[in-house]
């Protein structure tokens, strides 16, 4: 059978790749760097999906700028978690979710795929919330309405998995580029005072329980249990090889698509904030707390543009988040369970907890915020062992951690189960 324009696309990707990793690629650097790039940002759309927007507008709105480097710190966090994902996959050839079912019990493999449906659940419903919300606020159609058409289209974006891989890097991509453009205009729009802005990103600040809860909703809408277990599986197969020095340098350009990727869902996640603080907040705004409410309230304070760019970044972050995050779902089933069911199949049943949410009338923008903290708990159960499996040689071989990269990476996982513990502390005794 010919191959397609698309399959011949990753053909040629492929062997692009593997001359620069055998050494005899005459190109330049950039030319030698782009057969590489792709998987990073596809996992980097979980950094910058609905919750995102959800949980950095109400931190903007309530606290300004103080909550700056929490996205900071936790973009530097996922960086050197994703890049331990990548390196799982690429010196294995087996994905998270897979080493977890090979070493560990029956029993403890079901409650870690129980655990981690529950995060694509969660996952799925801040992204096709904000999808629906992204169309209802551009286009003025009912919630329910919107819901269907996106679920329509993220079928149409996974469906273009059977044409390659290039081609849903490509999609996906497109739309990264699509927010950051949008966040880029409303930073000129809204025109930030610069020093400020540089100290609340390097300078630590809380201003009570209220600010930690957010802080912690930040973190689990920034570093993604359901990213760590797709980032493995996005690099298990893409680029093959055994050769142990070919795959050092093999990840060594996925550390740069790693780089690249999160850098842009860094300045996004803070141009959201920035965006809050500035419009909000600075005009005592600090009530605002729902996508729908900063919306409306753009039009008056920068103009009817910047409601439209808001609606649009939010419509491509919420179908592209949507389609990674049903990819996401794929690899926790197929992983733990060693079973596979169509991609439709798990669409129509993640989306009835989000249709239900929308026929209830309940505040979309709350849900999103309370996803994301069922997010943060489900952080732990992929860390910990994304850790353990990248420290040990008899499973990583030339790519095991170096002794720094595992104190650090635990002492990540260990300041994200603290924070998790606080905040359950929090919601239980303190409503």
């Amino acid at each position: 059978m010919k191959p397609s324009a698309s399959s011949a696309n990753d053909k040629s990707t492929l062997a692009t790749a593997n001359e620069v990793l055998s050494g005899q690629s005459k190109k330049g650097w950039l030319a030698r760097l782009l057969p590489f790039l792709g998987p990073a940002f596809i996992a980097s759309v979980a950094y910058m999906d609905p919750g995102n927007f959800a949980t950095n507008i109400q931190g903007g709105a309530k606290f300004g700028y103080e909550l700056l480097w929490v996205i900071l710190g936790s973009n530097l966090m996922a960086m050197l978690l994703q890049s331990l994902s990548a390196k799982l996959g690429i010196a294995t050839g087996q994905n998270l979710a897979e080493h977890c079912r090979n070493q560990y019990s029956h029993r403890v493999v079901i409650g870690m795929w129980v655990i981690g449906e529950l995060v694509a659940i969660a996952t799925d419903l801040a992204e096709f919330i904000g999808a629906a919300l992204g169309f209802n606020l551009l286009f003025g159609i009912p919630l329910w309405v919107a819901g269907l058409l996106t679920a329509v289209v993220t079928f149409l974006i996974l469906g273009l998995e059977r044409y390659g891989f290039r081609p849903l890097e490509a999609v996906i991509t497109a739309f990264i580029a699509v927010i950051a453009v949008c966040y880029l205009a409303e930073m000129i729009l809204a025109r930030p005072d610069v020093p400020t802005v540089l100290y609340y990103t390097f300078v630590p600040h809380f201003s009570g329980t209220e600010s930690v809860l957010l802080a912690t909703g930040i973190l689990g809408a920034t570093v993604m249990p359901h990213a760590l277990y797709l980032h493995s599986a996005l690099t298990q197969d893409r680029i093959v090889t055994k050769n142990p020095k070919q795959q050092r340098r093999l990840f060594h350009f996925e550390l740069v698509d790693v780089f690249i990727a999160m850098g842009i869902a860094s300045t996004i996640n803070a141009a959201m904030l920035i965006m809050a603080a500035r419009t909000f907040f600075d005009h005592g705004l600090t009530s605002i707390g729902t996508i729908e409410q900063a919306h409306l309230t753009l039009v008056p304070l920068l103009g009817s543009a910047a409601s439209w760019v808001f609606a649009i970044s939010l419509l491509a972050s919420g179908l592209s988040s949507s389609s990674v995050g049903t990819m996401a779902g794929q690899v926790i089933m197929q992983g733990f369970l060693h079973r596979h069911i169509p991609p439709w199949i798990r669409r129509v049943v993640t989306m009835l907890p989000s249709l239900i949410v929308i026929f209830l009338g309940l505040d979309p923008t709350r849900v999103l915020v309370l996803s994301q903290v069922v997010l943060s708990f489900g952080l732990p159960f992929a860390i910990i062992p994304l850790v353990t499996f990248t420290s040990r040689r008899d499973i990583m071989g030339e790519l095991t951690n170096m002794r720094i990269t595992t104190f650090l990476a635990s002492a990540v996982a260990v300041l994200i189960v603290a924070l998790n513990v606080f905040l359950l502390y929090q919601l239980i005794f303190n409503g």
